[in-house]
């Protein structure tokens, strides 16, 4: 039980995300999220602000008119001015003035109700930059203190509270709702309850890890605040988080209905809501077995996160003095300590870092598209065109999915279909939205007469067939012929400039790049990439479609290799130099897992595909990196694709695979020895800074050459589209924090010894003469 209940979900979604190189589906395990709205709840500001600073807190900015039905139920409505609503200094200040002169003054009040005067949401959380612009994160202790106090406060009236949630409970709004005696929550799709704040780097500060795991057992709350992970209201029903589901429109009066049930007597609430099972005693209550619990949960963190993530370690240590603690306020003063001291640390603040470039690249400034797209086309059902497909159809939109063959679309079909029946396996998914899905998507082949009068309705097409400029000119031109004149023609391409694309194009400003990453549902990135004729409104066009698919959008500079595998260029060169000093595939592996990354570069490989990581390569090598692509060799690769040597895919590339079990052969040692030239001794530092260097240096390369806009948009680009470590808040933060000028230093040594592709760019030195960093007051970024 506690394997299958905590094992098979500890993922930080933080932690590892994917990897790229357009064709890998190794790290969909751990990829990025993305999920924005969560994230906002992570930080925590649920305080009043200072008296001198609001004198007179405006209840009406965040309340409506408290009423108090002829039962004695008070019905306290939220309602901030934002689209939803969230807690910031102003709202504690508010919510402890209504306290204060509407209820607890009040002995009519028998019971009282809290419910959003929103239509889809509760609270989804906190502003974030509450946290990140104190300084001094030690203040925030008499903050959380003061917020503690207010709860307490709250409870002291000795009357029942009732929570009523439709909509994003998320963070700080169902820590409120965890402090209320009882919960009642829609049934609505958008209903969603969670703790996330381990996203950015952070434990629940409000007691929620103090007050979760009595409600509903140590191994479900551990898998809430460890994962971030969402709670659906059926889910929340069945581990006793919510009392009662409802449908929407009868929220409001079975939460009055529950609240005058209690006042009375005739509900009584008990804690925890489902009896332990007599397994689920023995591992929580018991010494040995919470001994073997902390032993498997401890095992399952380390694997995910490698250590390198402070919060999950901190949240396992509230917890567990929860566990032997009866002193409240005791166990409330250890929590706040602790999330203090995550406030401060660097990896919180690079992950505050990313949702901060996640929300920035929400707007972009190519103004709006004239046309709304509702009719998307996809060329090409492989796993690309699929994928597009997929995403596509969850999102609303209408889908033209069309292949040469009918054997090639009735396989795009199956791997569309059994992603969405997997969701519904998992309970992720109704039957009714897989029907919905289903019914967006309009199959078509060559074979399909009305193909054509179906492309006449395109609002924008998806081209995702095989890399050859000959067949994509075809396609340009054929598929032109058929669509309407305002219809935007995206290119999913790698490596093919789009200008070059565009050459066959007779609307060659309605023609646009759209590179997205494999396997395209779970990736997170899109390197959106315009001509230098692409007009702005086809960029927008491009833009907010990528955005509605859930994707978080880049726009690139359309140059070899764009952004993204443009800085893989110079790593992978790297890896094999590294090889052709005597590093061992097992070092290799193991430097780069330790310094953050999802896989080490030789598994990247192996699970890309050994053959795509050569093409991309050999790409770039005759492209117009010049030095920067020189120093290895990349004939290690080229030699295994000619041995059929290509990765997971045929079961042998660096690794030997059999099932989930990988090791290295006695022939691929050999193969990899021989391929040595020397033995430098290499230690895992030495392979850590030789391959950030190369792919950093690149990183800001791509900035100085304006491939990139700025250092918001190179993180985020290498976080989700590569893996970079995420604890380290991408390429410009990591310099950042380690200090730029010690960098350009550490990369001067380095050409000096190996040659001149360790060369820092010019911005890179500029940067360092300055002082000045890429992120923060005064910088590219403001940030």
């Amino acid at each position: 039980m506690l394997r299958r209940s905590i094992s098979k979900s500890i993922r930080l979604a933080a932690s590892r995300p994917a990897a790229s190189l357009h064709a890998s589906r190794a790290f969909t395990r751990a990829s990025y999220t993305q999920k924005s709205a969560t994230l906002i709840a992570a930080s925590r500001s649920f305080s009043a602000v200072p008296n001198d600073a609001l004198s007179k807190p405006d209840v009406s900015k965040f309340f409506r008119p408290v009423e108090v039905t002829p039962t004695g139920v008070a019905i306290v409505r939220l309602d901030g001015p934002k689209a939803m609503n969230t807690i910031s200094f102003e709202f504690s200040a508010a919510a402890k003035e209504m306290w204060s002169t509407e209820i607890a003054p009040r002995s009519d009040v028998k019971s009282v109700v809290f419910i959003s005067a929103k239509k889809d949401n509760f609270i989804a959380g906190a502003d974030i930059q509450d946290i990140k612009n104190m300084e001094d994160k030690t203040k925030l202790l008499p903050i959380i203190e003061d917020g503690i106090e207010f709860f307490k406060d709250m409870k002291s009236k000795k009357i029942p509270m009732v929570c009523a949630i439709n909509g994003p409970a998320l963070g700080g709004g169902l820590e409120w709702a965890l402090w209320c005696d009882y919960r009642v929550c829609s049934d609505s799709s958008k209903t969603k309850m969670g703790l996330p704040e381990v996203k950015l780097g952070l434990l629940p500060g409000f007691g929620g890890t103090q007050n979760l795991f009595p409600l509903i057992g140590v191994q479900g709350a551990m898998d809430m605040m460890l994962t971030g992970k969402d709670i659906r209201p059926a889910k929340a029903k069945k581990m006793g988080l919510v009392d009662l589901v409802v449908s929407e429109h009868q929220l409001e009066s079975s939460a009055i209905r529950a609240a005058e049930d209690l006042a009375n007597g005739d509900i009584k609430v008990k804690i925890p809501r489902k009896p332990k099972s007599w397994m689920a005693w023995g591992i929580e209550d018991t010494p040995p077995g919470q001994s073997k619990m902390w032993e498997t949960i401890n095992k399952m963190v380390m694997k995910n996160t490698n250590g390198v993530y402070p919060a999950p370690f901190a949240i396992i240590e509230c917890v567990k003095e929860g566990l032997k603690s009866s002193d409240m306020d005791a166990r409330y003063k250890f929590e706040r300590e602790k999330f203090a001291e995550l406030a401060a640390t660097n990896e919180s603040a690079s992950l505050i870092g990313i949702f901060d470039g996640m929300t920035a690249l929400k707007k972009h400034s190519f103004g709006e598209p004239k046309n709304e797209t509702k009719n998307v086309a996809v060329l090409g059902a492989g796993l690309m065109g699929a994928g597009i497909a997929q995403i596509s159809a969850e999102k609303g939109y209408r889908v033209l999915l069309k292949d040469k063959t009918e054997d090639g679309l009735a396989k795009g079909e199956q791997y569309i279909n059994g992603n969405w029946d997997k969701k519904l396996k998992r309970k992720t998914m109704t039957m009714h939205k897989h029907n919905q899905n289903t019914a967006n998507i309009v199959p078509l082949s060559d074979n399909t007469e009305s193909w054509k009068q179906h492309f006449s309705q395109a609002d924008l097409v998806i081209e995702a067939v095989f890399e050859d400029i000959d067949l994509k000119h075809r396609v340009v031109k054929e598929i032109e012929d058929v669509t309407p004149d305002h219809c935007v023609f995206a290119t999913n391409t790698s490596a093919i400039p789009i200008a070059d694309i565009a050459k066959a194009s007779k609307r060659p400003d309605q023609l646009v790049g759209m590179h997205y990453f494999s396997p395209v549902p779970q990736m997170p990135l899109l390197e959106i990439i315009p001509h230098a004729g692409t007009s702005d409104l086809t960029t927008a066009a491009a833009y907010n479609v990528g955005t509605k698919q859930g994707k978080t959008c880049i726009a690139v500079k359309d140059v070899p290799g764009f952004y993204v595998n443009r800085c893989l260029g110079p790593f992978l060169v790297e890896v094999s130099a590294l090889a052709k000093d005597g590093a061992g595939l097992e070092l290799l592996d193991k430097a780069m897992l330790n310094f953050g990354m999802p896989v080490g570069p030789v598994t990247l490989a192996d699970e890309v595909g050994i053959d795509v990581s050569n093409k991309v390569a050999s790409f770039l090598s005759n492209a117009d990196l010049g030095v920067r692509m020189e120093g290895g060799d990349i004939s290690l690769m080229g030699e295994m694709v000619e041995k059929g040597w290509l990765g997971r895919k045929t079961g042998q590339g660096f690794y030997t695979y059999d099932g989930k079990k990988k090791t290295i052969s006695a022939e691929v040692k050999q193969y990899a020895a021989d391929f040595a030239t020397r033995d430098l001794g290499l230690t895992e530092e030495d392979v850590q800074n030789r391959i950030v260097s190369r792919f950093v240096n690149e990183a800001v390369m791509c900035l100085q050459d304006e491939i990139i806009a700025d250092p918001v948009n190179g993180d985020i680009g290498l976080i989700f589209g590569t893996g970079f470590a995420p604890f380290r808040g991408g390429p410009f933060r990591y310099l950042d924090t380690y200090g730029i000028d010690k960098y350009v230093a550490m990369m001067n040594g380095f050409a000096e010894k190996m040659g001149p592709q360790f060369e820092p760019c010019q911005l890179l030195k500029d940067m360092a003469a300055s002082g000045k960093k890429f992120h923060g007051p005064n910088s590219a970024s403001g940030l």
